[in-house]
């Protein structure tokens, strides 16, 4: 799993991509959470790893779909599309983060569970919503590093650069879990059009990612993306710098 990540990665510096952007932070959420089942952290370390690959290939698939000209969720092909867009560093990694925690982890949960009671994984579903917490601070330095001005969302509102990172990581895992009980309830055969109706929704919050109403956040996104590194190669090395 982590290989295939580092593949994305590799073809996306190979290519100046900004698809490698949303794919870095996944590897490194990733790599976190299999180090806390190493360390025996979870209620249900076996299910966790079955949860992760499963969670993981929502998106592969989805990646490696759209490289082939084929169907893809509505979020999805939004997200990948607008990688060919010069928004901001933080735009790009919450186009992916959107998709893959509102849309894929709440099928990916109603589907390690199937057949199981869906309280059995709660309490490891929150511990990962812990470890995403404790890392925020941690991408929003590294970020920092290749987008100097990030800083500048202060001036809307207190940290409130942390608090996007956070609502996007953390906060729309709480929105995912309601997703979970709603597909879990209704079971496999019956998911397509809820899933359609959450798909919908997570395409209008990308579309406020993109293009934020606020024209304070709006500007200063703008004058943000004129200082960025737009080698990502470069960004990526950087993010990588321990």
């Amino acid at each position: 799993m982590l290989r295939q990540l580092d593949v994305i990665i590799d073809t996306a510096i190979a290519t100046n991509s900004r698809m490698g952007l949303f794919a870095y932070v996944y590897r490194r959420t990733t790599a976190q959470i299999l180090k806390e089942v190493e360390l025996g952290n979870f209620e249900d370390n076996d299910r966790m790893v079955k949860f992760d690959v499963e969670f993981a290939n929502f998106y592969l698939d989805a990646y490696h779909a759209y490289s082939n000209g084929l169907e893809v969720s509505r979020s999805w092909d939004f997200a990948f599309k607008n990688a060919k867009e010069p928004l901001t560093i933080l735009q790009h990694v919450m186009l992916g983060i959107n998709t893959h925690i509102n849309l894929d982890l709440a099928m990916a949960v109603s589907t390690v569970m199937r057949e199981r009671e869906l309280a059995e994984i709660e309490n490891d579903y929150n511990t990962v919503n812990r470890i995403l917490s404790d890392i925020v601070n941690e991408m929003q330095d590294r970020l920092g590093r290749v987008s100097p001005l990030l800083f500048m969302l202060d001036w809307a509102g207190k940290n409130s650069d942390e608090k996007i990172i956070d609502f996007s990581m953390a906060k729309a895992r709480e929105v995912s879990w309601g997703n979970a009980n709603l597909l879990w309830g209704l079971g496999i055969e019956h998911q397509g059009e809820a899933i359609k109706n959450i798909d919908g929704v997570v395409l209008k919050l990308s579309e406020f990612i993109k293009a934020p109403q606020s024209k304070i956040i709006g500007f200063l996104l703008s004058l943000i993306g004129r200082f960025e590194e737009r080698n990502i190669g470069k960004v990526i090395a950087t993010l990588r710098e321990d």
